[in-house]
């Protein structure tokens, strides 16, 4: 066995080591960790679903078996499906993450977004099963999948966003997040973590949002009087596209009520942005509220990153991935799967030698194990 794959097969152990085994040992022909290598190898070829997962370990089984002990061969698909559908996908997926949490750390990632996707085909009319619904922490300045956690609906986010930042590790970082999860609690929490909040408004808190505007409104009137405040602009123009931004950063005053009902609640964000396509010109407002002080630059750089993860996941797992057409129905097999397939995004994404797409780089990994366990190299961590 080559060190590198040696630092894998290491590093999936250290990684599971709290994770239950939840078949009865004596009737298992395969171990739980076989599985578990074939399954995320797989997944960074070009594996997409349970029989891709057979097919990859058949014809790579001579290669596999330098390195895995594979008593029985490699598992059917059927063996694949049910072995991820019975493991628990918070256990699973904090096992997993522990890699890329580790090298967020190791690279000063401070910048993390949280946002929902809908696995859109993986609903069920007969049964009534809603699509499956998936809430990830995004490390925005080096692409790195942090957590995830599953739900059935886009609305029970509120409920899914705490679970998800009960396994970050926030201290010092700065936490993005859409106006669906503008709420008190998540805002305290996120503060007794120790790290900062920096969230979108819109209609779902109108008191909040009627209070910023109105003292937004107050302060133009008075040029912002006894006010600290900070403004950031930038002009961009590409692909016959004009954009100005706008980032205009304002203290809210101590005495403001809702700085009672807001844990640490400091600063109002206003976004102006003018768009020219065409020669015809649109323009925007978008308002955010944050713990962190009035500084318009670095604010208004974490606004922009908090996208990342639309561009640098989201899309990756449709057009790479081909995650919205996958049929996967069964809730924790799905999950487990999907979480496998976060984690190939974040670290097809580290790799820099091949200057391709991740669908490119997994055929890579597919034709050239030597490039695969280069990839997989940089999940590597002290144990």
């Amino acid at each position: 066995m080559d060190d590198e794959a040696h630092d894998f097969l290491d590093g999936v152990q250290y990684c599971f080591s709290d994770l239950e085994e939840p078949r009865i040992a004596a009737s298992c022909k395969h171990l739980l960790l076989d599985i578990l290598v074939v399954t995320i190898l797989a997944v960074m070829c070009g594996a997409d679903d349970w029989t891709d997962l057979q097919t990859f370990g058949r014809l790579r089984l001579e290669w596999l078996k330098t390195f895995l002990a594979l008593p029985n061969g490699i598992p059917s698909h059927d063996t694949f499906r049910r072995v991820l559908g019975l493991l628990d996908p918070g256990q699973f997926a904090a096992g997993l993450f522990r890699w890329t949490q580790a090298l967020h750390e190791a690279t000063g990632g401070k910048l993390i977004a949280i946002d929902g996707k809908t696995l859109r085909r993986s609903f069920a009319k007969k049964s009534g099963k809603l699509a499956l619904h998936l809430v990830t922490a995004w490390s925005s300045e080096n692409g790195l999948t942090l957590g995830q956690v599953a739900c059935e609906e886009k609305s029970n986010e509120i409920t899914a966003i705490p679970e998800l930042l009960k396994l970050l590790s926030l201290r010092g970082c700065t936490v993005t997040i859409d106006a669906m999860g503008c709420q008190k609690d998540i805002a305290s929490q996120i503060r007794e973590q120790k790290g900062h909040y920096l969230l979108a408004l819109k209609g779902n808190q109108p008191g909040l949002e009627k209070d910023m505007q109105g003292m937004y409104r107050q302060g133009t009137d008075n040029d912002f009087d006894g006010m600290e405040q900070d403004l950031y602009e930038t002009n961009e123009k590409a692909h016959g596209r004009t954009e100005c931004r706008t980032y205009h950063a304002v203290e809210i005053p101590q005495e403001h009520p809702q700085r009672r009902v807001w844990n640490d609640l400091c600063t109002l964000i206003v976004v102006t942005t003018w768009r020219i396509i065409s020669g015809s010109e649109t323009s925007e407002t978008r308002w955010y509220v944050s713990s962190h002080a009035p500084r318009a630059k670095a604010l208004g750089r974490a606004i922009r990153k908090h996208w990342s993860i639309e561009n640098g996941q989201h899309w990756v797992l449709d057009i790479a991935f081909g995650e919205d057409w996958r049929r996967q129905q069964a809730r924790q097999g799905a999950t487990n799967l999907a979480a496998v397939r976060r984690l190939a995004v974040s670290l097809l994404r580290q790799d820099k030698t091949l200057q391709r797409g991740a669908k490119c780089k997994r055929m890579a990994c597919a034709l050239d194990p030597n490039y695969l366990l280069r990839v997989l190299h940089h999940a590597k961590f002290d144990a």
